[in-house]
């Protein structure tokens, strides 16, 4: 990136945003290779996959989802900067970036400024993100920030191997199953299956609530509600 420009242009700057995103993201995007390679999921998925009920949903060609996340409206006219955005389904949405909460079933008009497309995470999402990365492995994916959206129950697999060899073909990786209750506010982390050379015997989870009274823009610097030490085994976690 750095050939498009200086450090203080636009471009430099955009590209270096997107670039810190992928490394967070990094739990969440491993995650969902792991459930590709294990459980035929898929990466990206049109909107009919998960909304099949949804007529909208089966027509429109210029949105799609990432994963069970996030739905992501790409800008593809030169110099726009909003985009109408159907949101399909019955429960609410909220906007990656502002964390602002935008009901179902609708249109919305997303800003879509130089340096973002408009993202939304659907509500029982739980999301993974990593701490600030220069390159894969250069330290422990730990702690990990779990950002709950809150307004619907949700279930997430974090999935992890040694990142290096091809032993997860034979069984060598580990899944941790997590739960979020809507009604109790309780995130649930089921006991931790299988294992890998130089796995975390003992992590730490930063959990970040985002609601409809509680907006939270997505941040590395996002200020998390709890904080847990999980060691493998199950355990509940009341979410205020």
């Amino acid at each position: 990136m750095w050939t498009l420009s200086d450090e203080s242009s636009p471009a430099f700057l955009a590209e270096l945003k997107f670039d810190r995103l992928r490394y967070a993201m990094f739990p969440y995007v491993y995650s969902l290779a792991g459930a590709v390679t294990q459980n035929n999921a898929t990466f990206m998925r049109a909107l009919v996959m998960d909304f099949p009920d949804d007529g909208r949903a089966r027509e429109l060609t210029v949105e799609y989802m990432f994963g069970p996340a996030f739905l992501v409206a790409p800008v593809t006219h030169y110099g726009e900067r909003s985009r109408s955005v159907y949101l399909p389904g019955e429960k609410s949405w909220y906007n990656f970036w502002t964390g602002a909460s935008v009901p179902a079933g609708a249109d919305t008009n997303a800003t879509a400024p130089y340096d973002a497309i408009p993202v939304f995470v659907k509500a029982g999402s739980i999301v993974p993100f990593g701490p600030d990365l220069q390159y894969f492995a250069e330290k422990p994916a730990d702690p990990i920030t779990l950002f709950v959206y809150a307004g619907a129950d949700g279930q997430f697999t974090l999935y992890e191997d040694d990142g290096l060899t091809f032993d997860y073909e034979h069984g060598t990786f580990s899944e941790i199953p997590i739960r979020w209750d809507e009604r109790s506010q309780t995130l649930t982390f089921d006991q931790r299956k299988g294992s890998f050379a130089g796995m975390l015997q003992q992590r730490t989870f930063n959990i970040v609530l985002v609601s409809k009274d509680q907006p939270v823009g997505f941040s590395n610097a996002a200020k998390p509600v709890r904080s847990l030490q999980y060691d493998g085994k199950a355990l509940d976690v009341p979410v205020p």
